[in-house]
């Protein structure tokens, strides 16, 4: 009898659905036209897994474990639930199952900075095409990235996901980005707009910032993710920007993302439950996640009190709407859970190789013959850090680490020098099974200390081996930020190695190299001339090792180019200054509202534009390596510099020609230092970047980079315009910021302006760093 009644009770529910209009592409506005006002509040808040009728599942939504959030069905009209994950160096998900047979590891790829190093956008477009075939075969509709907030100071703990501390290069390299994961039918979600350049209070702090330095600096970059991406989201992040939340502050969700950018997708909130939903609503954030009962009750409550416009709930609901009919959930898609996780690890080890940093590479180091013995230090050659920890850890079927990578490229690593490590580890319940620096599960593990070595032990292990390596290693994450001592600077344990073995090893006549396997930017200029070759793979993804064994070997050229500077102390940063990089507090790797932190509810942006490269510059700052540095295992002359007047800016072109031995890539960045014209700027800026294909000795390539007018302009904040002047424009073609190797001119015969909306005012101004040229 119950199953009767349970087939009749579902015939009802299959008429009832019948007569009411069912979620097409067309017809959009009719179900909008259906809903009540608490579908469409639910619409607007995630939470819910799969919709239920009378206790049985309706299967018009699915779930994905491990999966960070959910949109809401409403199966009445036919519109499904969707699934958000967390990225950006790979899909996070749960890798097990209960009651499976079968695994569901992703694959851990490089992180962002490490992506920004290969200045090669066609690559980290590649990199993301299999990354979005992971998301979208495995049931996933957005991916929950990429991270792209600017590196304003080197301690932030995120910044191993963001890409760069220049907005142009941030901007192609995740405008790159979403392309790829987006050839998938899948979304993306960029992130975390706008101005959340430290993890420090997160949640409460109060990021106070000119116009001029927002628009320049930290929006430019979103600017050209949306516009040359086109994402399907955009994600607000939880900090307060000049006094409001950034969730509810529609000049920036409103005005400038959608009126001034042409943005046409979905805005969400960071993982949260701020009390302010209904202003969030009517400031433009279509979607609170993860989701509470109780932000549908204050959006129904908005509506009928009249503090919320219902048209302002149409208009959101509309765009939800829009969102989700591209999405695989409505399209049915039949996902297999199994993507290519073979071709794909292949694929990481290749960008890893291709993105790494050559630093330092005296005498020709490097490369080195397979073959030989090498005595490898430092707790993290087994202790591998491939990525970061918090939502940007990616659940991974294993990790290749350092002493693996050696010995799969033919190297005879010293044996009892592992086992002391291997002892240690042992011993260290933090990084059991190795699963610290981003492993196989959770949010990632904490990162083992460095041991000491006997100066004994080294001397002899110098006479029983050809070379050293020294792994440096470095983890940061979600929740916190790294700290000045003991993690920017190297502990008193890592000089004495890098002393100890540099010493010995070169008593004996042999070379030492340094692997630095960190996550973010840490001192070098106190130590690397002690070494002979140093290289900076930063957290290199599962396939990492194998691919820093590639560079050694020479079986890759390295081609990569710092995506920022590295300083010579911390504090010649000027935001060093109004940085919390000292603060201690508990760490809090999970999302969600924390209290109000007492002396760091604000950040003064004090600095203004002068950030990285563009301070360091225009100051003379000395510095460790600058801005795009990165050696090669070849040489490269530049050769016919050109730049032509076209309708709206110019065209600059330059050969490039390979002079060395072996073949080999190389990076052109274009820096252009513009007339002033009452307002101070930078000695030069990036305005575009190319890189050749692979150059055989004495091969020679042209490349062509544009620039449009609007791409030099700077922003006049007493004009409330984006300002091209009138006037000679130095246009230079160079390897570095410092290192030009041919120039040109570019004369703007009539100044140029693009109005925009006032925007942005402080309740008092800053006392901003004042620098001339």
């Amino acid at each position: 009898m119950k199953k009767i009644f349970l087939m009749a009770a579902l015939a009802l529910t299959s008429l009832c659905a019948l007569a009411q209009p069912q979620l097409r592409k067309d017809n959009i506005d009719e179900v909008l036209a259906a809903m009540t006002l608490e579908e469409k509040a639910t619409l607007l808040v995630g939470g819910a897994r799969a919709a239920m009728v009378d206790g049985v599942t309706s299967g018009i939504a699915h779930q994905v474990p491990g999966a960070a959030g959910n949109t809401r069905p409403i199966p009445r009209l036919g519109i499904p639930g969707t699934v958000l994950a967390d990225g950006p160096a790979g899909l996070r998900i749960s890798p097990t199952r209960q009651g499976a047979n079968q695994t569901y590891y992703c694959t851990g790829f490089p992180v962002g900075t490490l992506l920004a190093s290969s200045w090669d956008t066609a690559l980290v477009e590649e990199v993301t095409t299999a990354m979005g075939e992971e998301v979208h075969e495995y049931g996933v509709d957005v991916l929950l990235a990429p991270g792209m907030n600017i590196h304003r100071n080197p301690l932030c703990g995120r910044n191993f996901e963001y890409f760069s501390e220049d907005p142009l290069l941030s901007g192609k390299m995740a405008a790159a980005y979403v392309r790829g994961i987006q050839s998938n039918a899948v979304g993306t979600s960029i992130k975390h707009y706008a101005v959340n350049n430290q993890e420090t209070n997160r949640n409460e702090n109060d990021a106070r910032v000119s116009e001029r330095a927002l628009r320049e600096i930290y929006l430019k970059n979103f600017e050209i993710a949306v516009k040359e991406g086109k994402p399907w989201t955009v994600m607000s992040s939880y900090n307060k920007l000049n006094g409001e939340y950034t969730q509810q502050k529609k000049d920036l969700l409103t005005t400038i993302l959608r009126d001034e950018w042409g943005y046409k997708g979905i805005v969400m909130t960071d993982w949260g439950n701020k009390a302010g939903t209904v202003k969030s609503a009517w400031s433009g954030n279509d979607l609170m996640e993860p989701g509470n009962q109780n932000e549908i009750d204050r959006i129904v409550a908005g509506v009928k009190d009249g503090s919320l416009d219902i048209k302002d709930v149409d208009r959101n609901v509309r765009r939800m709407l829009e969102y989700i009919v591209k999405t695989p959930s409505f399209n049915k898609y039949r996902f297999s859970d199994k993507p290519d996780l073979k071709g794909h690890a292949t694929l990481a080890r290749k960008a890893a190789g291709e993105a790494m940093v050559l630093l330092r590479n005296e005498d020709n180091t490097l490369p080195v013959a397979p073959g030989q013995k090498v005595a490898l230090y430092g707790i993290s050659s087994l202790d591998f850090v491939a990525g970061g920890t918090g939502s940007g850890n990616v659940n991974k079927a294993y990790v290749v680490n350092m002493k693996e990578g050696l010995e799969n490229a033919g190297f005879t690593v010293d044996q009892p020098l592992m086992n002391f490590y291997q002892a240690t580890l042992a011993m260290n319940s933090a990084t059991a099974a190795l699963t610290a620096g981003g492993g196989r599960g959770g949010f990632g593990g904490g990162k083992a200390a460095e041991v000491a070595i006997p100066e004994a032990a080294i001397t002899n292990e110098a006479r029983n081996n050809d070379f050293a390596i020294i792994v440096i290693g470095r983890n940061a994450g979600e929740g916190a930020d790294r700290k000045m001592v003991d993690d920017f600077e190297l502990t008193n344990i890592e000089r004495e190695l890098i002393r100890n073995v540099s010493l010995a090893f070169h008593t004996a006549g042999k070379k030492v190299v340094v692997v630095l396997n960190i996550g973010g930017v840490i001192e070098t200029n106190s130590w690397k001339n002690s070494v002979d070759a140093i290289l900076l793979p930063w957290s290199p993804g599962q396939e990492g090792a194998n691919a820093v064994a590639d560079v050694l070997t020479g079986k890759v050229n390295p081609s990569g180019k710092l995506p920022m500077t590295f300083p010579i102390n911390f504090m010649d940063h000027p935001s060093s200054a109004n940085f919390p990089f000292n603060y201690t507090r508990p760490q809090n790797v999970g999302r969600g509202p924390v209290a109000p932190v007492k002396d760091v509810d604000y950040t003064e942006y004090k600095e203004g534009i002068w950030v990285g490269y563009r301070y360091f510059s225009t100051a003379r700052v000395g510095v460790s390596y600058p801005f795009g540095y990165g050696l090669s295992y070849t040489d490269f002359s530049y050769s016919k510099p050109v730049v032509k007047a076209t309708a709206d800016g110019f065209t600059a072109t330059v050969t490039v020609t390979n002079t060395g031995a072996v073949a080999g890539k190389e990076v052109v960045e274009l820096y252009v230092t513009a007339p002033e014209a009452g307002l101070v700027k930078p000695a030069c800026e990036l305005r575009a970047f190319a890189k050749t294909r692979i150059l055989a000795p004495g091969e020679s390539q042209t490349v062509t980079m544009t620039v449009g007018n609007y791409g030099i302009a700077s922003f006049s904040e007493a004009n409330s315009a984006w300002e091209a002047p009138a006037g000679v424009y130095s246009v230079r073609f160079a390897s570095n910021v410092a290192d030009v190797r041919a120039s040109a001119a570019y004369t703007l015969k009539k100044a140029q302006s693009w109005k925009v909306n006032d925007l942005f005012e402080l309740n008092e101004p800053l006392e901003e760093l004042v620098i001339t040229r």
